[in-house]
């Protein structure tokens, strides 16, 4: 027991070491051609799995630390008030400090735990006899897969591809993924796809909380510090969920995994009260 707890604790550190390295330097980042993809939460994620949501929520906090200090020290885009309590002072005045520590914090303490609760729940579902859960869990993959596709393919060739041919590029890749795992789970390693959807939990939580944050709470001022119309203010959000949140996400659920994987063969998987899991996810 003791040496478990000392374990935790070091792998704990460790991932906060990784996130504080990830956050100041250019490795937080993932360059797709035509989107920086962040992967700082992704620490939090793998810390959520292997150390339960409590020692997840804590690397969360960590991660919004971090986005405060940068957005106050290196305030390098126009809306990083929305990130720092100090900027949003200078705009809102009191309530602006609450406001950026809810957008700063909530989101990220989250990231460290609502993929925990995703791998259990998709982990029963997978391994269980209930063929219709399973149905559903391969078809939101699918349709997840699609939908970053064709974002991508419409933001990557704007002028040589129409809207037609990437959803149709994205109708194939998301049919084939369905394929792919309506054959998989005939397998048990095919729990294995829990992880990819604590990845796709973790980065979506993130992303979603972020910007409806920013919608709810600083929609004019945000319209304001891009320049654009207050009626804008959703669509730019919107677009931001679309595209660079479904990519992130899809990166999140890639690398998580992949991690993942590799972590369980030395350390199980968080079950919960010293409990240990019997296969990777």
């Amino acid at each position: 027991m003791k040496n478990e707890k000392t374990y935790e604790l070091v792998l704990t550190a460790l991932f906060t070491a990784i996130i504080v390295i990830m956050a100041f330097t250019p490795l937080g980042y993932i360059p797709l051609v035509v989107i920086n993809a962040t992967i700082i939460h992704i620490p939090v994620i793998l810390g959520a799995l292997f150390l339960g949501p409590k020692k997840g929520a804590f690397l969360g906090f960590v991660f919004g630390l971090t986005s405060l200090i940068n957005n106050t020290v290196n305030a390098v885009t126009a809306s990083a008030f929305v990130f720092s309590p100090v900027l949003a002072y200078r705009m809102a005045g009191v309530s602006g400090i609450f406001k950026s520590l809810y957008i700063c914090f909530v989101p990220r303490i989250l990231v460290g735990v609502a993929p925990y609760f995703v791998w259990l729940l998709i982990r029963r579902i997978v391994k269980g006899e209930n063929r219709a859960g399973k149905v559903i869990v391969d078809l939101i993959a699918s349709v997840i897969l699609f939908a970053s596709v064709r974002a991508f393919l419409m933001r990557l060739f704007p002028e040589a591809l129409n809207a037609v041919v990437c959803t149709v590029i994205g109708l194939v890749v998301g049919a084939a993924l369905m394929a792919a795992l309506t054959v998989g789970g005939m397998k048990k390693e095919s729990a294995n796809i829990a992880l990819s959807y604590a990845g796709l939990a973790g980065a979506f939580t993130n992303t979603l909380f972020v910007m409806s944050g920013i919608y709810i709470l600083y929609r004019d001022a945000y319209a304001e510090a891009l320049g654009v119309a207050g009626d804008a203010v959703l669509d730019i959000i919107m677009g931001v969920v679309a595209f660079n949140g479904v990519v992130e996400a899809v990166v999140a659920a890639v690398i998580v995994t992949g991690v993942g994987l590799a972590l369980a063969r030395v350390k199980p998987l968080y079950s919960g009260k010293g409990q240990k899991t019997e296969d990777a996810a």
